[in-house]
Order: C-alpha cells, then structure tokens, then sequence
C-alpha cells in the first residue's frame, strides 16, 4: 500500500497497522462490509451442508468435479489453479471424490510423474443431477439487478480481495465446512 493511501495515526502518520484501529462510528461502514460477508459465508455453508446431507457432495468436491468434466481430462495443478485450492487441500478433495468412484486418476504412460484426473461415469450423472452451490439463490438474486450494477458488485468483489491479499489462503478453505483444524472437502 502506498503510504499516501494509509490512514494517518493521531499524530498524522501513518500507522501501518490498520488492522487494530477501534471501531467507531466513524467507520461503522467497516462493521456493515464484515458483517454482509458472514453473511455471504454463512448462506454457503448451509448450502454446502444441504448439499452435502442430500446429495453426498460438498461444495468444493462439486466445484472440482465441475472443472473435471469442463475439461475432461486434467491435472491436479490445472484444477488448484482453476478453483484456487492450495495442492494439500486439493489432494484430500481428490481422494474423497476417487474414494466415492466420481473420479479416476491416470498416469501417463509417456511422463509418469503426470496424472491425470477424469470423471467416471458416476462422476457425470452425478453433475447432471446435482445444482451447483448457491445456483439457485444466487442466480435469483443477481437477476435483479442490472447488467451495470452485476458488473460493478463483480469488479468491487473483486478490487475487495485484491485489497485484503490472500495471505496464502485458498478459496477452498473459506468454502469447506466443519472445524478449522480439521476439514471435509
């Protein structure tokens, strides 16, 4: 952040450390911006609990599958980069889905330290019967708004999470249900 950007200190300068600043009523908007996204992670995870109690699938297993079968034959570099997983938390969704026969891993006969993944069978019927985490709320929201107002929220979501930096924090933890020691994906 450039220092003209950072807010000044009681004595003009800049503090650095925005992170401990109180919060009062002068930027109660801060309040309103957090609370909006637990909102947002709450709405997604008892999606993913609905999800997963009716369909067996959690959310970032389906968010996998989905890129497997755009792609039909992938890497697991290819798909942590796709659904922004970090590999450790990519490998445990991978073992899940092959552990239920959605997927299957193979390794090339040229190269084998390449393998790569492709969705069975089950792995396909499974998409075409199954609605994608928040479709539907999500759909039926964004539908009232403009094409301009769509666009703008898209382009401040994302300017919000270019800000914040993603510290090493994949989408797929935010997006995983359960405990933060141990999760399901």
């Amino acid at each position: 952040m450039r220092k003209k950007d950072m807010p000044a200190d009681s004595a003009g300068q800049s503090s650095g450390n925005d992170r401990q600043k109180p919060v009062t009523s002068d930027n109660s908007h801060y309040l309103r911006i957090l609370n909006s996204i637990r909102r947002i992670i709450r709405a997604v995870d008892v999606d993913s609990r609905k999800l997963a109690s009716v369909h067996k699938v959690t959310g970032p297993q389906l968010m996998c599958l989905v890129v497997i079968l755009e792609k039909g034959s992938i890497t697991a570099i290819d798909i942590a980069k796709r659904v922004h997983f970090s590999p450790s938390t990519l490998v445990g969704v991978l073992d899940r889905l092959e552990a239920k026969g959605l997927i299957r891993r193979e390794r090339n006969a040229e190269d084998r330290r390449e393998v790569s993944i492709i969705a069975t069978e089950a792995g396909r019927t499974l998409i075409s019967r199954t609605p994608f985490p928040l479709q539907h709320s999500l759909g039926h929201a964004l539908s009232q708004l403009s094409e301009r107002e769509r666009e703008e929220l898209a382009g401040w979501m994302e300017r919000l999470v270019d800000l914040l930096g993603e510290g090493g924090l994949s989408a797929g933890s935010m997006l995983e249900i359960g405990p933060l020691r141990k999760r399901q994906g």
